[in-house]
């Protein structure tokens, strides 16, 4: 293989084969891959504006039966400090969300064996009676999947009930790493890959937006890592031809502090800066049919996220005024729509704060600064 015959099929937003995507991951400088996935973006987004959001993630559970490896988060059914949370605290978690200008909520949990799908759509429906501005981007497949068991259910008809009651949007958490040796590592409890995908095949045939995500740099090789971005691909191929489906596609580094991963099989991330800068290359190239490529400035911090913005990258995620899952792992980054704005324009770029369809919002007049800690 050639580089210059790659950087052309890419440019020419050409399907590049897994083998074609893994010899310029391997073989490219960072400087000349990073190039071709800035021109790229310049191609798929044209404003040039690097976008950014303000949302909160509540947690409806901590009650979960997946076991993931990597996860610090979950109690397991009767642990003392398991709660399902209530009506009270999400009112009050919606009205400092509105207060410090965000307009969404990400709300997931866990498997919790005992809540059905009368539980979300009660939820989803109480909340958007009280506060129906309010944007719910909620669970994900392996959520999905894990309802539609208990109920004994297609996901189309969870998915259709879940959407009745209030559903805006479907996360990609839970992708992991979509090859069934890696998910039998690290998430065993959760459905497979084929499972996954299906789930996000069905949202887009009801023309549910969601995203996609990747977490890597723990047991998964190389070659599995690109196995997940040509099935992601693929999966948005299946789209159909007016609905958004993955509207962004956000890689992000394995957290490792206290996990059992690292516990007990020894595993580390030992994810270089470059090789993250790598990866945000390569998914804007193997990926040309999704628009938006973000930054997890969360796992890997300003300074990289900001080098990412010239490789790829069109999007800085969220400021996240609450976020517990990924953070309990080690994750230490924290941004306020203050800091988010000047890194960006630290880094080049203009900010331009949007929603979860990518559609451009004004800074509210009346924001305020996040004063509590959670």
């Amino acid at each position: 293989m050639q580089l210059e015959e790659l950087y052309n099929k890419a440019l020419n937003f050409e399907y590049l084969t897994k083998e074609e995507g893994m010899f310029l991951f391997e073989n490219a400088p960072l400087n000349e891959i990073s190039f071709i996935a800035n021109e790229l973006r310049k191609k798929q987004v044209p404003h040039g504006k690097v976008t950014w959001q303000i949302d909160r993630n509540v947690n409806t559970t901590n009650v979960c039966i997946a076991n993931c490896k990597f996860c610090n988060f979950y109690r397991i059914p009767g642990h003392a400090e398991a709660y399902i949370t209530d009506m009270d605290t999400y009112r009050v978690k919606i009205k400092e969300t509105l207060e410090w200008g965000g307009d969404q909520l990400l709300l997931q949990g866990g498997h919790h064996p005992e809540l059905g799908l009368k539980f979300y759509t009660d939820i989803f429906s109480q909340i958007k009676n009280e506060f129906p501005t309010i944007k719910l981007h909620t669970l994900g497949p392996p959520e999905i999947a894990h309802i539609a068991k208990l109920e004994k259910m297609t996901h189309t008809e969870v998915l259709k009930a879940l959407v009745a009651a209030g559903m805006d949007s479907l996360p990609g958490a839970g992708a992991e790493i979509l090859v069934d040796r890696v998910r039998k590592l690290v998430s065993n409890g959760k459905c497979g890959a084929d499972e996954w995908l299906d789930v996000m095949a069905a949202a887009h045939q009801l023309n549910i937006t969601s995203s996609a995500t990747m977490m890597f740099g723990h047991v998964e090789t190389l070659e599995e890592r690109f196995i997940h971005l040509v099935r992601i691909r693929e999966t948005q191929d299946k789209k159909p031809k007016d609905a958004n489906g993955f509207l962004a596609f956000i890689p992000w580094t394995f957290q490792d502090v206290d996990t059992l991963l690292t516990k007990i099989r020894g595993v580390h991330n030992l994810t270089t800066t470059e090789e993250y800068i790598r990866m945000i290359a390569i998914s804007r190239i193997m990926l040309p049919n999704i628009k938006n490529i973000q930054a997890s400035w969360l796992t890997v911090g300003k300074a990289t996220a900001q080098v990412c913005l010239e490789s790829g990258a069109n999007d800085f995620g969220s400021i996240m005024l609450e976020e517990n899952v990924v953070s309990a792992a080690g994750a230490p980054h924290r941004f306020t729509y203050k800091t988010i704005q000047e890194a960006i324009k630290e880094a080049g770029f203009e900010p331009q704060l949007r929603n979860q369809q990518y559609e451009w919002r004004e800074l509210p007049a009346n924001i305020q600064e996040q004063v509590v800690n959670y």
